[in-house]
């Protein structure tokens, strides 16, 4: 009997140390997912939680976004190829046309193969390498031509999404990239030449490069029409 009696506080201490120790490890638990998860108040309305469908619904507002501004880039850009500076170099035959209104040349002047007039007519006949002084007298450059007959990279008579998708076409531009693109409208000589003579395009060339680059940085889409 007295040797059970010796036994209680045993017991006793045990069931203690126990208690305590379950306590110890339900703090120590609740501190680490303190620390893993901060207390939010329901009533906080600055805090929001983004979950996966959030991001995914940004990411297509951010994508559409940008490919509403490429096209708005395009369309600005395509008043500058259409207009006659750029038009008239890009006919949809082979002859070259002329003047504000993109009539056709006379003088039964054609492309020819590679781009520079066919047999005795050569677009360096009357195309010096400078402007010639006068009225209605022709404008000039020393590389003067249309494009190659194997090449002809028509703009006449194209809408913006058929020119945008054409662009990108490296079979009808020539170019292996859209950057080969860019770097030919903003450094190509005969190019920058469209801005000294006639009727200027609406834009500088300043701004038509940068809607260019607009349109391909933003990932040149295209327009609807």
């Amino acid at each position: 009997m007295n040797k059970v009696n010796s036994n209680r506080p045993n017991r006793i201490k045990f069931a203690i140390y126990f208690a305590l120790s379950v306590s110890f490890i339900s703090a120590m638990a609740m501190s680490l997912n303190k620390e893993k998860v901060p207390a939010v108040s329901i009533l906080d309305n600055n805090v929001s939680i983004n979950t996966p469908a959030e991001n995914k619904d940004d990411a297509n507002k951010t994508k559409a976004r940008l490919e509403a501004e490429s096209k708005e880039a395009f369309i600005a850009a395509y008043k500058v190829f259409m207009h006659p500076r750029c038009l008239n170099c890009h006919p949809a035959g082979d002859i070259p046309l002329q003047g504000d209104d993109s009539r056709l040349h006379p003088q039964g002047v054609k492309r020819g193969p590679d781009g520079k007039g066919l047999y005795a007519l050569k677009c360096k006949n009357c195309h010096q390498d400078t402007h010639v002084a006068g009225e209605h007298m022709p404008p000039g450059h020393s590389g003067w031509h249309l494009p190659p007959a194997n090449l002809k990279m028509v703009f006449e008579g194209k809408s913006p999404k058929q020119l945008a998708m054409h662009f990108k076409d490296s079979k009808f531009t020539g170019f292996k990239t859209l950057d080969k693109m860019l770097e030919h409208v903003e450094k190509e000589p005969l190019v920058l030449n469209s801005w000294t003579y006639g009727t200027p395009p609406p834009l500088s060339h300043e701004e038509f490069v940068a809607k260019v680059r607009e349109w391909i940085e933003k990932g040149a889409a295209v327009p609807d029409k």
